[in-house]
């Protein structure tokens, strides 16, 4: 991690939006390479919405806000998907398509972000799995699997494009104990192998004290960073 590098979000005086409402005022936010970084905060206070607005699925409200190079205040409409393919993301419920197989779950991604050769697509579902300990499982369907595994396939689809960024909204809140461990090992794995940022949403922090990062709380109205 070099903070005289380009961070990969970057949030100045930012005011978040639920829809047209602002939940967090003056969002000061900069996450650089190889960083984890967690935001915690009550249901409610503005979490999802700052995940939202990184995505682009939620616009920003006044101030400036970069994400893998794209300025927030002005991205287009045709410019999001190229956003996303810079971006992994990580869902509570894993969000896989229940009627394909893993391997077609995680064809079905690299051809959407322009992969076109069928060699070179088997090859790196083939990376992803064994990068996650999946490897046996490309035949399987969603509903064969674990939720532990479910979520493990969830993660090598957002590894698919080599990702600057992860993005993890409570990665870990529909899995017992022992699996959510799991998890989070397989996350602070990929951060220290390949220098990935990680942004982890979670009500749980005692995952901030296992798994060190910087610590961000969403509370009246604000984000600001923490210690605990």
């Amino acid at each position: 991690m070099e903070e005289n590098s380009t961070p990969v979000i970057s949030f100045t005086d930012a005011d978040i939006l639920n829809g047209e409402s602002v939940v967090v005022y003056g969002l000061d936010l900069q996450v650089y390479p190889g960083q984890i970084v967690y935001i915690v905060g009550k249901v409610g206070s503005g979490k999802t919405s700052i995940f939202r607005t990184i995505t682009a699925e939620n616009r920003l409200g006044k101030g400036e806000g970069q994400v893998c190079g794209f300025n927030l205040a002005k991205i287009r409409a045709k410019e999001v998907p190229r956003l996303r393919r810079r971006l992994g993301v990580v869902f509570q419920d894993f969000q896989l398509l229940m009627d394909r197989s893993v391997e077609d779950n995680l064809s079905f991604v690299l051809k959407a972000t322009g992969w076109k050769d069928a060699s070179a697509i088997a090859r790196r579902i083939s990376e992803v799995l064994d990068a996650v300990g999946m490897q046996t499982k490309a035949h399987k369907m969603p509903h064969q699997l674990s939720g532990g595994e479910q979520q493990r396939i969830a993660i090598a689809r957002a590894i698919l494009n080599d990702p600057e960024l992860i993005l993890a909204d409570e990665p870990t809140g529909n899995l017992d104990g022992e699996t959510a461990e799991e998890i989070l090992q397989l996350l602070n794995q990929i951060n220290r192998e390949k220098g990935t940022a990680i942004v982890m949403v979670t009500h749980n922090r005692s995952i901030c004290t296992r798994y060190p990062g910087r610590i961000f709380e969403t509370r009246d109205e604000t984000c600001r960073e923490i210690t605990l």
